[in-house]
């Protein structure tokens, strides 16, 4: 077969399986992303590998599905974006800043204490603590929209916190990498930051003025067009770009970008047309796509053995980490202690954004192969508990209020 050829029957295995695997994890009273997520362990190295059987002859095919997974994950949090509104999320500034920064600081300072047991270099060791301190709440994001709790307290809070964490791992990783480097001292080292800073406000500035002033204006006018599809053309393109911008000139992930761009087009009239032509995409073709591919980079037999140890002190660090860090802050920012536990755990995942810092460590060699093997483990082992958790404490809160309401 062509290499194209192989593409397009892997994709109808993996888009086919994933919406199998969702509709029974459904039936068994779980998030749709789990039975998504285990298809992916099951078709991935760790079971089947089904990407390396004799039919599979391409060596770029994994580079592509994984390509299409990016444009997945960052059609998911524009969706997420698109649900809510600007002036409802900045009401929680203030939990998104406590639970932001304790959520990021208790994981760093665990994972380089986690990382001093093994022995590790007191740099590497801090390194480690600071790819524990990275989040992602893709996965929250879609159990929250399955649940149609995303408008809520929670969801507002979770997705506040989820961006100042990265706004914070990017600071962090710029502040490390210019202390670290050996001729980075001084004047320079304080250069680097202060253009990771600067980079970052402008990427938000120029954002905010082209989401503000323009989306709109730009959306009716290609609306009012006799282009077919036009609009989700350009909503699409909308995102890609904003996911662009985000990571060269604001040097922050791509998602971050594309969830700003569902929060601007949120202001829209069309927002009711955007989300049903962009829903059809994404989770028609490109979420599976994602969830199914976070399964196929995860090699469970690769932790085994001498890994194990570690795998289970660092899973150990990032669950208790997160929980209890993302948790603290929610709760000093006015919340319940159900509330707080059920913030904290949505803050679990640590997805792309973990393995994005993981993988510059491992290049620039502040983690070793052991210990980047552990934080693919926990990436995924984080992935596959967060859903399945945050649902059950989720229902858990919705039965307990309607027997307290029945019973008065």
């Amino acid at each position: 077969m062509t290499p194209f050829l192989q593409l397009t029957f892997a994709l109808a295995i993996i888009i086919s399986l994933a919406k199998i695997g969702g509709y029974l994890s459904f039936r068994l009273g779980q998030p749709a992303v789990l039975g998504e997520l285990l298809v992916g362990i099951l078709l991935g190295p760790s079971i089947l590998d089904f990407l390396h059987l004799s039919i599979f002859t391409d060596q770029h095919l994994h580079e592509v599905i994984q390509e299409l997974a990016e444009v997945g994950v960052m059609l998911l949090m524009f969706l997420a974006g698109l649900e809510l509104h600007i002036s409802e999320l900045l009401k929680s500034t203030k939990v998104a800043i406590l639970a932001g920064v304790l959520g990021v600081v208790l994981p760093l300072l665990m994972g380089a204490g986690g990382g001093a047991l093994f022995n590790l270099a007191p740099k590497n060791a801090i390194f480690l603590g600071l790819t524990l301190a990275a989040t992602s709440v893709s996965i929250s994001a879609q159990t929250l929209m399955e649940l149609n709790r995303l408008r809520s307290k929670i969801g507002f809070g979770l997705l506040g916190a989820a961006v100042f964490d990265d706004v914070l791992v990017v600071l962090g990783l710029s502040v490390f990498t210019a202390l670290a480097m050996p001729d980075s001292g001084g004047q320079s080292g304080f250069a680097m930051i202060l253009n990771t800073i600067v980079r970052m406000a402008l990427f938000l500035t120029i954002s905010s003025v082209i989401g503000y002033f323009l989306l709109p204006i730009l959306s009716l006018k290609i609306f009012s067009l006799e282009i077919s599809q036009g609009l989700i053309s350009f909503v699409f393109v909308s995102i890609l770009l904003f996911g662009w911008l985000a990571d060269v000139l604001g040097q922050m992930a791509a998602i971050t970008g594309a969830f700003l761009a569902g929060l601007w087009f949120a202001r829209t009239s069309l927002r009711d047309r955007i989300l049903s032509g962009i829903s059809t995409i994404a989770y028609g073709i490109f979420v599976p796509v994602f969830f199914v591919d976070v399964g196929l980079n995860a090699d469970v037999k690769t932790l085994m053995g001498g890994n194990f140890l570690l795998f289970l002190t660092l899973l150990a660090i990032a669950v208790i980490g997160k929980v209890l860090g993302a948790g603290l802050g929610a709760f000093f920012s006015g919340y319940s202690l159900q509330e707080a536990l059920q913030l904290g755990v949505g803050m679990m995942s640590r997805g792309e954004v973990g393995l994005i810092v993981a993988s510059v460590g491992i290049s620039d060699g502040y983690l070793t192969t052991a210990s980047f093997s552990a934080i693919v483990g926990v990436v995924i082992a984080t992935t596959l508990i967060t859903p399945p958790i945050l649902r059950y404490l989720i229902q858990r809160e919705s039965f307990v209020a309607k027997t307290l309401a029945e019973s008065e």
